[in-house]
C-alpha cells in the first residue's frame, strides 16, 4: 500500500506543470524547497534535539550561494553543494555548544545561537546587505533552458528533493539512525553499550544542516534576492507547526505535516492577517489532543480497517454456513 501511495505522489508531482498554471507552480517549488527543510529537521529530533536555528542555517545556505553568484561570479552547479557545506560547518559550530545541554536548553540555546548568526546579516551590510538583505543574485544557466520560467526551475528543485529526501531516508533505516533513536529512548543506556552519544548529536546536527542549506540555496536562486527576516524565528515557528502536524514518529510524518499545512496556508490565505492566530491553534490542539501527528492515524485506521474486514468475514462464513 506504501509503494502506492509513494507512486502516484512522484506521478502527481511529475505532472503538476502541465496541469496547473504558474502561480501554482510556484507554489509547488516552494512545497519541494519546505520538504528538503521540514525532512532534515527530523532528523535532528530522531535523537530527542529540538533546534530553533534550522531556518538560520537555511539562511546560510542562501547567503553562500547569493555571496559566491553575486561577488564572485560562480554558477549555481557550483555553489548548491558549498551552500550545504557552509551551513553544516556552521551547524557545527552551533551545536558544538550545546552537546552539554538536552530538551529546553537544548532548545533555548540552539535560538540564541542562530539568532547571532542571523544577526550578523542585519549588523553588516557588507557582504550581507545589512536589514535590506541582498538582491540580483544570478540566476542558473543551462544551455538555451530560461530558468526565469517556473517549469524548468520547478524539475530543478524536484531533482535535488527526490536525492534528498532519499538519502534521509536511507540515513533513517540505516545504523546510525537506529542508534538516534536509541539515544532519544534512553540516552544513559545508549552510552553504556559504548555509543559516543556526542558524536552522533553532532553528526546528525551537521547532516540536518548541509540539507537545511541545500534547500537555502534553492530558495535564493528561486526569488533572485535574500533577506534576513526570511530566516527569523516566525519562520522557523512554521516549520515546527509542519513538523508537529504531520508527526516525527516515522520519516513521512514531515512529509504529511507540510503538505496538509501548505494547503490549509492556501485554503486561509484570503484571510491573511488571521492565519498566525489559526495556525497557532492548529498547534495547540495537536500538541493536546494528537501529540504523535497525523502519521499516527495511520495504524489506527489500519487496525479498523482490519477490524472490519474481520467482521465483515465472519459475518460471510456465517451465512454461508447457515445456507
Amino acid at each position: 500500500m506504501r509503494t502506492i501511495y509513494i507512486v502516484s505522489a512522484l506521478i502527481a508531482l511529475f505532472i503538476l506543470p502541465f496541469v496547473v498554471g504558474e502561480y501554482y507552480i510556484e507554489i509547488g517549488i516552494l512545497f519541494l524547497i519546505n520538504l528538503i527543510l521540514a525532512s532534515s529537521y527530523r532528523l535532528i529530533t530522531t535523537s530527542g534535539d529540538w533546534s530553533l536555528s534550522h531556518v538560520v542555517l537555511m539562511g546560510v545556505g542562501a547567503y553562500t550561494t547569493a555571496l559566491l553568484a553575486k561577488f564572485q561570479g560562480w554558477p549555481f552547479w557550483a555553489t548548491v553543494l558549498l551552500g550545504g557545506l557552509a551551513a553544516a560547518v556552521i551547524g557545527l559550530a552551533v551545536v558544538f555548544p550545546l552537546l552539554r545541554t538536552k530538551g529546553f536548553g537544548f532548545f533555548i540555546g540552539s535560538f540564541a545561537l542562530g539568532e547571532f548568526v542571523r544577526l550578523t546579516w542585519v549588523k553588516f551590510h557588507f557582504p550581507f546587505g545589512g536589514p535590506r538583505g541582498m538582491i540580483g543574485i544570478p540566476p542558473i544557466e543551462l544551455g538555451d533552458i530560461d530558468f526565469f520560467d517556473a517549469t524548468p526551475y520547478y524539475y530543478v528543485c524536484l531533482a535535488f528533493t527526490l536525492v534528498s529526501l532519499l538519502i534521509l531516508y536511507r540515513i533513517d533505516i540505516s545504523r546510525t539512525g537506529k542508534i538516534l533513536k536509541a539515544i532519544y529512548a534512553d540516552e544513559d543506556l545508549t552510552k553504556c553499550i559504548g555509543v559516543n552519544v556526542a558524536r552522533y548529536r553532532a553528526t546528525a546536527f551537521a547532516v540536518s544542516a548541509f540539507f537545511a542549506g541545500i534547500a537555502g540555496v534553492l530558495l535564493a536562486q528561486r526569488l533572485g534576492a535574500i533577506d534576513p527576516k526570511n530566516f527569523d524565528v516566525n519562520a522557523m515557528v512554521y516549520l515546527v507547526i509542519w513538523v508537529v502536524v504531520g508527526g516525527v514518529g516515522t520519516f513521512w510524518g514531515p512529509l504529511i505535516g507540510v503538505t496538509v499545512m501548505m494547503l490549509i496556508g492556501e485554503a486561509a490565505r484570503p484571510l491573511a492577517e488571521w492565519r498566525p492566530l489559526l495556525f497557532g491553534g492548529i498547534l495547540i490542539l495537536f500538541l493536546i489532543l494528537m501529540p504523535g501527528g497525523l502519521e499516527s492515524l495511520f495504524p489506527k485506521l489500519a487496525a479498523l480497517i482490519a477490524k472490519l474486514r474481520g467482521r465483515n468475514g465472519s459475518a460471510t462464513k456465517a451465512r454461508e454456513a447457515s445456507e
